[in-house]
């Protein structure tokens, strides 16, 4: 049996970052029994069921969110893991917060510590960008999206009140979205024809 490669410009060709999963190793010519002898030699680390991470891939600060995003690519990274991301508030979470489909499957991932929340097909796609986390394709709520997140009637409970404020107060006075666009996401994705609950804030930070 050959001795397989591996690394870093080679994965960065197949569009992959440090983290990934066996099949996404399949344009490479790499298969599980060459990706077990990688694992041996020590070329690749097995974190988890399904995701390997490249060995001399050097960590970033996003080292968790990549891992997840690797494992769970429909993913959504938002709220607590968002305003982290954006550098809104002071939270630390310990979780990486993930939004998924209505009806998807939650994933399985003993060695990731993740907080699922589930979004609607609108809530999937407004206000997400691309992003790419130690060379991992990510997606996440931009700043306007993220601080709505946090006002929606269910997520407010699970973040609180103090947290969604702050993140309000921040996001306006850092200048990352602008009133209107913030009404503009809060109309897009509010999931019924009730009031909106950042309304009334929004407009009392904006005066």
């Amino acid at each position: 049996m050959r001795q397989p490669e591996l690394n870093q410009s080679q994965l960065e060709q197949a569009g992959l970052g440090a983290f990934f999963r066996p099949r996404d190793l399949d344009p490479l010519g790499i298969n599980t029994a060459e990706l077990r002898q990688l694992a041996t030699a020590g070329v690749v680390e097995r974190i988890s069921r399904g995701l390997y991470h490249l060995a001399e891939a050097e960590p970033t600060e996003h080292h968790s969110l990549a891992a997840v995003c690797a494992r769970v690519p429909d993913a959504v990274l938002c709220l607590l893991t968002a305003l982290r991301y954006h550098e809104l508030g002071t939270q630390l979470p310990r979780e990486v917060w993930i939004g998924i489909a209505r009806k998807a499957r939650a994933p399985q991932l003993p060695a990731l510590p993740v907080r699922v929340v589930r979004f609607n097909a609108a809530q999937l796609q407004y206000g997400v960008e691309d992003v790419r986390l130690e060379g991992v394709p990510a997606r996440i709520t931009n700043p306007a999206r993220t601080v709505v997140d946090c006002f929606h009637p269910w997520q407010l409970r699970l973040v609180g009140q103090v947290v969604a404020l702050e993140a309000l107060r921040e996001v306006l006075l850092a200048r990352k979205a602008t009133p209107d666009e913030i009404a503009r996401t809060d109309e897009a994705c509010r999931t019924s024809k009730s009031s909106s609950t950042i309304a009334p804030y929004l407009e009392a930070l904006a005066q």
